[in-house]
């Protein structure tokens, strides 16, 4: 007689047929040729990972989500980790976050200056811009193509309230200086951290040195969910806000699929609304809905036992452009990270110098059609953009007068020299892990025969 078998051994058959078919199926997605500037790596943990997920056919944020947000918060040695839809999702919590009046005479309101950088991804910037603050743009340094400190602690001025600052390209920033200057004005600090994940200063990581560090799982970034993010903090106020903003900025903590975990949902009053109202629909704040689903966490949670395999072959594919490329230091700018930074190496960042006979563009051109990837430093300088000339943003920059975008002009970009300089002369090759050391000797070898042939 047949042993009758069990749901388990069925979900465990669905797996094992799932990876048959990857296998079978791997050599139509593998890539040939072209050496990628960003990409994912993924395997047969991820996809049982999905299949786990789509049987529970939860669908929503659920036991996935519950164990990546606890592993990942102790993987970067923070207290508290909330998954976000999007990088972008986490940058707009994070400065949304900031206005709650819980926070009281230290929260921000429609006026008030956050320092940032034009160099970037928009992102970063377009958060204080929605949240009615003022953005403070800052000159970049050429060394690290970080935030100028010198440059940042003279455009702090009495309306100024927070920094918000993005880590290029998994370098960091000076935290020892950028946070002795938050201590002494008293900002708060978000640490942009999309492009840094694994990125250390000493023996801390990324994004919690800060009040609140975000993240990207984007598929170009060091892990991926598909689409997805998370804030961390270590701040237990902050994370009850965050947590409120980020679901739909209820007044109830109660997990979903759970009801009256405070054993008060019914014997509450909140605001002007009748005593006992449900708290499942008593609203604090102004929020959103930006969770993600348990299909995307399980993916993450896979992808989360990989990172330190994927830093380490960032960093290895990093040594290897170093080297192969420091005999061409007399036309590029390689890049050099702050003392004591150990980088995750999102992308390898190169600067071709003034004096080079050939410009960024046709040495970009050059590498696209000999198969090499290549990505600008994103937006460039922000305020060139569309979305400031034709737009409607009041900003500063560096210690200067409040002004419209609008009425920009060569005089004020003038003031962000380096900005425009990086915007003109920078771009970055890729570093990810699905790319190798072999990779990187060919990407060497057609930036050596380009710049043989530009007579350099």
């Amino acid at each position: 007689m047949a042993m009758s078998r069990t749901a388990e051994d069925i979900r465990n058959d669905i797996k094992r047929l799932a990876v048959e078919y990857c296998s079978l199926t791997e050599p139509r997605r593998r890539r040939t040729g072209y050496v990628p500037v960003s990409g994912k790596e993924l395997g047969e943990e991820e996809l049982c990972a999905m299949m786990d997920a789509s049987l529970d056919m939860w669908l929503t944020a659920g036991r996935f989500n519950d164990a990546f947000e606890k592993t990942f918060a102790e993987r970067l040695g923070a207290t508290y980790a909330l998954t976000v839809n999007s990088g972008s999702s986490a940058n707009l919590l994070a400065m949304t976050a900031l206005t709650a009046q819980e926070l009281g005479e230290r929260r921000l309101k429609r006026g008030d200056e956050v320092i940032t950088v034009a160099a970037g991804f928009p992102t970063t910037v377009n958060p204080i811009v929605q949240n009615g603050l003022v953005p403070v743009f800052v000159d970049m340094e050429l060394r690290t193509c970080n935030i100028d400190v010198a440059g940042m602690e003279e455009a702090i001025g009495p309306k100024t309230k927070a920094v918000f600052v993005a880590h290029t390209l998994g370098s960091m920033y000076d935290m020892d200086a950028v946070m002795k200057l938050c201590e002494r004005y008293g900002l708060w600090l978000i640490e942009d951290s999309c492009d840094a994940l694994g990125a250390k200063w000493r023996d801390r990581h990324a994004g919690t040195m800060g009040h609140m560090g975000t993240f990207s799982f984007y598929p170009a970034h060091h892990i991926t969910m598909g689409e997805g993010g998370a804030v961390v903090t270590s701040d237990a106020v902050l994370h009850r806000i965050l947590m409120s903003m980020r679901d739909w900025g209820r007044d109830c903590w109660c997990r979903p699929g759970a009801d009256d975990t405070c054993k008060k949902r019914f014997g509450l009053q909140r605001g002007r609304l009748p005593f006992g109202y449900d708290h499942k629909y008593t609203y604090s704040h102004v929020g959103y809905n930006l969770k993600i689903t348990d299909w995307q966490a399980a993916i993450g949670l896979a992808q989360l036992k990989k990172l330190d395999a994927f830093l380490e072959r960032r960093r290895r594919n990093a040594a290897v452009l170093l080297e192969e490329l420091s005999d061409l230091e007399h036309v590029f700018m390689l890049p050099e990270s702050a003392e004591p930074c150990r980088p995750s190496w999102f992308g390898f960042l190169l600067c071709v110098r003034p004096e080079a006979p050939f410009t960024r563009r046709e040495l970009v051109t050059y590498l696209e059609a000999h198969g090499v990837g290549t990505r600008q430093l994103f937006a460039g300088n922000l305020l060139r953009q569309p979305m400031m000339t034709e737009g409607d943003v009041f900003f500063r920059i560096g210690s200067g007068p409040l002004m419209h975008s609008r009425d920009l002009s060569e005089a004020h970009y003038a003031m962000l020299p380096r900005t425009d300089f990086l915007m003109e002369h920078a771009f970055w090759l890729g570093t990810a892990q699905n790319v190798d050391e072999n990779d990187e000797r060919k990407v060497s070898s057609i930036i050596h025969a380009f710049v043989k042939e530009a007579g350099a």
